[in-house]
């Protein structure tokens, strides 16, 4: 069984948790998923870790309640409960973990995440900050109410942009267009990494391209069984299948069939609003 630590609503649609599960935390490197099922009669819910604690053994969750699953989780567990199971670390970790000293001294990142997928930034923001790497956050929502990991990036980037789609707060405007204002300004990136809603990841990857920044893309958002063997996360990455959960869940970008790749996420909307009751 696996605690859940702590556990609060980071916005009205989004929440956060901390469960205990030490052999998780010790393993666990930036871009990683875990598997999480609630009770043992359960679903396997793929979910990127947003953060670890390797003394304290713990591993942090963000979970946003779409399909029937994901609202139990929210709904139903609180603080001192626990779930049956969490297997992890899954998937291949962020490239640049695998870079040598030398290789991240060069380097500097800029993270655009949208909505849900600003919690999966965190953990690669963070573990690059901490190894000197210039690293620059851009945080994009529909308004200021649902911006999430603005204080814990304050301390892991040096600088965070906040955009919102209704100019409530920071840059009017997506996250695509303050990434091309700030290179407009004299800003020059190495390498970016986007993180969010499938048509977000798309523009990032173009406004890149043209940008001529090499851009990394997760396409977590399509994994259901987490381990190759549903074929529901399958993707053509540079006109080759690929599989999320084995092969990534990160990608190049431009070698990324989004077309594809979006109509392939719808593919269990009608399955999910039968089970919500729609």
């Amino acid at each position: 069984m696996f605690k859940i630590l702590e556990k609060r609503m980071l916005n009205p649609t989004i929440c956060k948790m901390v469960v205990e599960a030490p052999r998780i935390a010790r393993a666990a490197l930036p871009g990683q998923f875990l598997i999480v099922r609630s009770d043992e009669k359960g679903e396997r819910i793929p979910l990127t870790i947003s953060d670890f604690d390797r003394e304290a053994g713990t591993v942090t969750i963000v979970v946003q309640p779409i399909g029937l699953s994901t609202r139990k989780m929210v709904d139903d567990y609180k603080e001192g409960d626990s779930f049956a199971d969490l297997a992890g670390p899954l998937g291949n970790p962020s490239d640049f973990v695998s870079m040598s000293p030398e290789e991240l001294a060069g380097k500097r990142y800029v993270f655009i995440g949208g909505g849900l997928g600003t919690a999966p930034v965190y953990p690669q923001a963070k573990w690059l900050h901490e190894r000197g790497v210039a690293v620059d956050v851009i945080v994009g929502a529909r308004n200021k109410d649902l911006i999430i990991y603005e204080d814990e990036f304050r301390g892991a980037c040096d600088n965070l942009y906040i955009c919102t789609d209704d100019g409530s707060q920071g840059f009017k405007g997506v996250g695509t267009a303050q990434l091309e204002a700030l290179v407009a300004e004299g800003k020059s990136y190495t390498n970016a990494v986007a993180i969010g809603p499938m048509i977000m990841m798309k523009f990032a990857t173009l406004s890149c391209k043209k940008l001529g920044i090499p851009i990394m893309v997760s396409m977590n958002t399509l994994m259901v069984d987490g381990t190759g063997m549903c074929g529901a996360c399958r993707l053509s990455v540079d006109g080759k299948t690929k599989f999320a959960c084995v092969d990534g869940p990160e990608f190049d970008g431009t070698l990324v069939d989004f077309d594809e790749a979006m109509r392939r996420n719808a593919q269990y909307k009608e399955e999910e609003a039968l089970a919500n009751g729609k």
